[in-house]
């Protein structure tokens, strides 16, 4: 992989923009289109080739990242009547960033496939700081060789690039940390939440646990009790971070995922709830880690 490669990047949301940036840093020539004008200028003032249409965008490219709401997007811009695959050139690698249903990327797989193109998903962990400061993990479904020709790419957004298995694989890794993640954010602030109703100090208590058999992620660098942490959204009204909204739809795709193969998933469902009843009652917006509100009394 040399910096003459040139890469068309769709989606320039709060993720995309930071990722396609680091791109442009690292040398490559980037070509990115948005259907937010405001977004594509924005990186064309740092150094991308802005694009009127997905075709002017393809112009040339080997190699296209998608970064989309859901697999529906995706589906259109690649095969919908201003699709890629009609624009780029025979045997492109397409990478898909956004976080869809498995299923999903493995049928757009097999129609890249059909249509002499490859294709990888490689869906991200590490939030909207770890887009900014190229730290992403990205999880890659896909060959081995399609995986080896994105995996150079990948490290110029971010620093940990994991080969799950075959395409589809990225999607169920990343959909299995995520339930992960919401079964201890909604537990560490339970327990938090009851040491502070017994009298404790939260930092304390979170110390302790840090020490202790209850150690994990939300504690050691996301803690959601308001003051105990000074870098995190819980200490600034859970603004940033990752929103409930987006932790929602993930652990819908977690538990549609768990249903098509008879998974039992106790723990994700009740987290479903505990979100989906957080998010309804208006807190969609804020980061995640707000579910700790919905333990105060």
């Amino acid at each position: 992989m040399n910096n003459n490669t040139k890469i068309a990047f769709f989606g320039l949301g709060n993720m995309g923009a930071s990722m396609a940036k680091n791109l442009v840093s690292a040398g490559f020539q980037v070509s990115v289109y948005d259907l937010v004008e405001a977004q594509v200028k924005s990186l064309v003032d740092v150094g991308a080739i802005g694009a009127d249409t997905p075709a002017q965008a393809c112009e040339g490219a080997q190699i296209v990242i998608s970064m989309l709401p859901a697999g529906k997007h995706v589906e259109s811009l690649y095969f919908g009547p201003q699709g890629l695959v009609e624009n780029i050139q025979a045997n492109a690698l397409f990478i898909d960033c956004s976080t869809i249903e498995s299923n999903a990327a493995i049928s757009i797989g097999r129609k890249l496939n059909d249509s002499g193109h490859r294709f990888v998903d490689a869906p991200v962990s590490g939030g909207v700081a770890g887009a900014a400061a190229g730290t992403l993990t990205f999880i890659v479904g896909g060959h081995e060789a399609d995986f080896q020709q994105a995996k150079p790419v990948l490290e110029n957004m971010g620093k940990n690039i994991f080969h799950a298995g075959a395409v589809g694989a990225g999607q169920v890794a990343k959909i299995c940390n995520n339930m992960l993640l919401a079964i201890l954010m909604a537990g560490t602030s339970e327990a938090l939440q009851m040491a502070i109703d017994n009298g404790l100090d939260p930092k304390v208590m979170s110390d302790i646990m840090l020490q202790s058999s209850g150690r994990n992620w939300t504690l050691e660098l996301y803690n959601p009790c308001p003051g105990v942490m000074e870098t995190v959204p819980s200490s600034n009204n859970y603004q940033g971070g990752f929103m409930v909204d987006l932790m929602n739809k993930d652990l819908g795709l977690a538990m549609n995922t768990a249903s098509q193969h008879n998974s039992v998933t106790p723990m994700g469902a009740l987290a479903k709830s505990l979100f989906q009843l957080h998010g309804n009652a208006g807190n969609g917006k804020l980061d995640f880690s707000s579910i700790f509100k919905s333990f105060k009394h």
